[in-house]
């Protein structure tokens, strides 16, 4: 079985010299982690979610300039826990400065440093005991079979695989939020189907779903072991 192709890391491509590459590289890791991020900001800092929008768009756009995310060594840890180490500091920074500036004083900046020997970044206690590295593991999830969704559905869009998003989503999104999913007959009156054109459809759909969760995390990791890493965890599978 050949490897995945790791020239379709975003991770990686931000490391390269074209500042236009650079630029689509970090936008499709902001598509990726921004909820996340925002996420752990304001529970992080306690700012309100205007504040927190602010400073999460300042980040990447440090990020894109400085070159900040180009230094992660991928022998020291996940991406993500470098990803949250430099925005820690970067928000302290813009939080310090904008205090400092209200004071009329000079600031002293927290060095942007990567996380420490065992690849996370340092503790982040927060006064209600709110475990943000749990919390953002949820909304990063969250995110990761967002984006996948998004893709799968523009795959089907004008095709006859439309029919099959919308019992998924009926299905799978809006009836894991429901008190209760909708049986396999329901959806089969409420779309004029079978059954079985009905499991069929979510056959396919969740097995295409996968295989877009999978490429999303081949996408935003940058070597083999953190993909598989991320698989095992996130799908509780090997990935092929």
């Amino acid at each position: 079985m050949p490897l995945p192709d790791t020239r379709r890391s975003v991770v990686l491509r931000i490391r390269s010299d074209d500042p236009r590459e650079r630029a689509r590289a970090l936008d499709a890791l902001a598509a990726v982690y921004w909820r996340p991020v925002l996420r752990h900001v304001r529970a992080r800092f306690r700012v309100p979610e205007p504040e927190g929008e602010d400073l999460v768009q300042s980040f990447f756009a440090a990020a894109l300039e400085k070159g900040w995310l180009e230094r992660f060594d991928p022998g020291r840890g996940r991406f993500r826990s470098y990803l949250l180490a430099c925005l820690d500091r970067h928000v302290a920074n813009e939080r310090r400065a904008a205090a400092a500036l209200k004071r009329g004083g000079g600031v002293s900046f927290v060095p942007l440093e990567p996380p420490g020997d065992d690849g996370r970044p340092r503790a982040r206690p927060v006064a209600d005991g709110t475990d943000l590295d749990a919390a953002f593991q949820r909304e990063w999830a969250r995110s990761v079979f967002t984006v996948a969704l998004g893709a799968l559905a523009a795959r089907c869009a004008g095709t006859s695989r439309e029919t099959a998003l919308a019992v998924f989503r009926r299905c799978d999104v809006e009836g894991a939020e429901a008190d209760e999913r909708p049986s396999y007959a329901a959806l089969a009156r409420e779309f004029g189907l079978s059954v079985s054109q009905v499991t069929n459809h979510l056959h396919w759909a969740r097995r295409e779903l996968r295989r877009e969760v999978l490429e999303t995390l081949r996408e935003t990791t940058a070597s083999e072991d953190e993909f598989r890493t991320e698989a095992r965890a996130l799908l509780g599978v090997e990935a092929p």
